[in-house]
């Protein structure tokens, strides 16, 4: 692993901070990735739904560590900020898919629990996290592990549930504990005082990033949303031409040549 990785990862790992959270877009293809770089972002998280659209499969259907690697590899060598990679579930090994998508520039890692419709066992996921870390270790890079729970996406548990994954997970290697659909900031308070810091999923209408850094978030991240409303945009351009016959809803897209010459290198 080269030495940009490396500087690249402790300051991934820094950007995590109680008071300042970091704040996480996330991009699923180089064009995204740049244009969010471009806009100002010092970091950036792979969303696998957005990733998974790209590629014309539905979210949650085995995307696998090949192709996720490949796209974490484009995005690297695209933008010069650190790149964090969503690997769902791990696919069929996660210590590959780790190995994989941390040779591809990856300094990040999101692994989460869900199996099936429900969460696996907490030593189960424990059992996941750590090889996980071992694998990154493997290569000597001190990779983020942002351990997910979809306790409240799935509905298998709550905030006493939560914290106790914090717990099990924490002695696992996790880095963080990230709870899609928890932005309650009274309840992220509570799971921040425990072992592992909180990372939360916002979208429209969630709690202001001033009241979850507040509330102890250290990392503040977007999910699919970037990614919807871009194919929100598409949906709607093509209906307003199908229908009125203009096209204001492209009035506010990237001059053509800012976004061509973004990403000319």
């Amino acid at each position: 692993m080269s030495e940009g990785q490396l500087a690249r990862a402790k300051t991934f790992a820094a950007s995590h901070r109680r008071g300042d959270p970091l704040l996480l877009p996330n991009a699923w293809d180089v064009a995204s990735a740049v244009a969010i770089a471009g806009a100002g972002a010092t970091a950036i998280a792979t969303t696998s739904a957005g990733v998974a659209w790209s590629l014309g499969v539905p979210d949650g259907a085995g995307l696998g560590a090949e192709r996720a690697a490949a796209v974490v590899a484009r995005l690297c060598a695209a933008v010069d900020v650190p790149v964090s990679a969503d690997i769902e579930g791990g696919y069929d090994d996660v210590a590959e898919t780790t190995t994989a998508v941390v040779r591809a520039g990856a300094v990040g890692v999101n692994l989460e629990d869900r199996s099936g419709t429900g969460v696996f066992a907490e030593a189960a996921q424990a059992e996941r996290l750590a090889a996980a870390r071992a694998a990154a270790e493997a290569l000597g890079i001190p990779v983020w592990l942002n351990a997910r729970t979809d306790l409240y996406l799935t509905g298998a548990g709550g905030l006493e549930e939560a914290q106790r994954r914090s717990e099990v997970f924490a002695a696992a290697g996790a880095d963080s504990l990230f709870v899609p659909g928890l932005t309650d900031p009274a309840a992220i308070a509570e799971l921040a005082a425990g072992p592992l810091p909180v990372a939360v999923m916002v979208w429209a209408g969630a709690p202001s990033v001033a009241e979850l850094a507040a509330a102890g978030a250290v990392r503040i991240s977007l999910g699919s949303a970037i990614a919807q409303a871009a194919y929100a945009v598409a949906a709607r351009a093509t209906a307003e031409l199908l229908g009125a016959g203009t096209y204001d809803a492209t009035a506010d897209g990237i001059p053509y040549g800012d976004l061509n010459a973004a990403l000319t290198r």
